[in-house]
């Protein structure tokens, strides 16, 4: 085995023992544990964060900048599907509306 390939299957290992230990940590401990209030509080808004973070600008922009014109099939089916949840709060409906709105104008007019 080269010193190349020892030092390979030794991140590996030690990534993987890193892992093993960072995801079993809360399962080690004996007693009964709680996250304080504060932070309870702050994970009720992570998945609006990471949601947002992520759908946003997949949203608002095209290869680095933003969109510049309104012939965008995104932003039309973004909004469709907005209103779609605050009109019936479905998850379900909010994907068809939006696919709705964004198929017909991205392949049928090429936006």
């Amino acid at each position: 085995m080269t010193s190349s390939n020892l030092w390979m299957l030794t991140t590996i290992v030690g990534l993987a023992c890193v892992t093993v230990l960072a995801r079993s940590f809360f399962l080690i401990s004996a007693k009964p544990w709680s996250l304080p209030r504060w932070v309870q509080r702050g994970l009720h808004y992570a998945p609006i964060a990471a949601l947002a973070a992520v759908i946003v600008p997949e949203i608002v922009m095209t290869q680095g900048h933003l969109v510049n014109t309104w012939q965008d099939a995104r932003v039309y089916s973004a909004v469709a599907g907005a209103l779609w949840f605050f009109w019936r709060s479905s998850m379900l409906g909010t994907l068809l509306a939006g696919m709705a709105v964004y198929l017909p104008l991205h392949v049928g007019l090429g936006w």
